[in-house]
């Protein structure tokens, strides 16, 4: 069996270094490994659409913001097919007959759905694309056949549902749509990584970003204002490790080698650690050696989008020709979805010829 790769992100504004830990940086490794025979990555421009329907004009302006830090990450669209949600119309039809598979209390019961109602404000007015979002998410994997889904441990519980999609799929009509598995990064400190104000869940619209694209001065200053343990007065207090969100970003980014360049009294982070959690060292000093990690990461990163943003038609035409390579996949998927389902009329002779010796005799 093939080994197929979907995963994506909502372009509801450029991407962070959450995304890149959580799920970029993986997928460039992945893409280059040579292990997949297929890698789709979607810019979910419809989904992002169930929570911005008043406001489009984000999310048309963003879709070019998440192409260009694709590109800028690494994701190569010789080796990946780059594409938007909405210009596959077979995700839509898809979704339909998936939503009758599902029931509004198991909907209800989603981790992830729940938790993002909560933090929206939706409270009991709740649109309903965006209550239905794990069943267009299971569209979109089973529609490319997906065998693997890398991305946090927050997406679990929308795997689930794609599961329980496929299982209940399969069970009634015949085996036509593969079930995929989760990804999660090996880093466990990647799995999700905090906002700068300490906050569980980095986020766009909570302003506590550190975005791939920012130039050096901006990211140092956000750096600089990270929260740490806030009873880590003086240098000489003993400090905390849990919850303190430096590092946890030095769990997720340094290297040994980054000791070697920037803080060669410490062989490791540990020995950093050790030395924080018994007191006698500073928080500055902390920040000032995850700023130049992260510069030293986002480099490179920062340099390459600019030279893709020098040809923006470039990057549109990988956008086109990706979007069209995929459509005629989840056509084929949707062609085989329908014949299980027996809503293939046309294409079913069968049918057309005992229908005719029925009322033609």
């Amino acid at each position: 069996m093939s080994k197929i790769i979907l995963t994506g992100d909502r372009p509801t504004g450029r991407l962070h270094v959450g995304h890149y830990v959580g799920s970029l940086r993986r997928r460039v490794e992945l893409q280059n490994s040579g292990e997949y025979d297929k890698i789709y990555i979607m810019i979910a421009d419809a989904q992002a659409l169930t929570d911005n329907a008043d406001n489009p004009e984000k999310v048309r302006e963003n879709i070019i913001e998440v192409a260009l830090d694709y590109l800028a990450c690494g994701i190569d669209p010789e080796k990946s097919t780059i594409l938007i949600q909405s210009q596959i119309p077979e995700l839509t039809e898809l979704t339909f007959y998936y939503m009758n598979l599902v029931t509004v209390s198991r909907l209800q019961r989603n981790p992830t759905v729940k938790s993002e109602i909560k933090m929206r404000n939706f409270e009991a007015s709740i649109p309903v694309g965006f209550f239905t979002y794990p069943i267009s998410q299971a569209a979109d994997i089973t529609a490319f056949q997906a065998t693997t889904v890398p991305a946090g441990e927050d997406q679990m519980p929308m795997l689930e549902q794609t599961k329980e999609i496929v299982h209940k799929f399969n069970t009634v009509y015949g085996e036509a749509l593969t079930e995929p598995n989760i990804l999660l990064p090996e880093n466990e400190a990647c799995l999700r990584l905090p906002g700068i104000d300490g906050k569980a869940k980095m986020s766009k619209s909570l302003g506590n970003c550190i975005y791939l694209a920012e130039e050096p001065d901006e990211v140092k200053k956000k750096v600089m204002s990270m929260y740490t343990d806030p009873d880590h007065i003086k240098i000489t207090d003993p400090g905390k490790l849990e919850g303190n969100t430096v590092f946890i970003y030095l769990d997720a980014f340094s290297k040994p080698e980054h000791f070697e360049r920037y803080l060669p009294e410490y062989a490791n982070l540990q020995e950093l650690k050790d030395h924080y959690t018994r007191g006698g060292l500073g928080d500055v000093k902390v920040k000032k050696f995850l700023n130049n990690v992260l510069q030293e990461e986002l480099e490179p990163i920062r340099n390459r989008r600019h030279e893709y943003e020098k040809d923006i038609a470039y990057v549109y035409n990988i956008l086109k020709k990706g979007s069209e390579e995929a459509e005629k996949v989840a056509a084929q998927t949707l062609t085989a979805v329908k014949d299980a389902m027996k809503i293939n009329y046309f294409e079913d002779s069968e049918l057309i010829a005992k229908h005719i010796a029925k009322y033609q005799k």
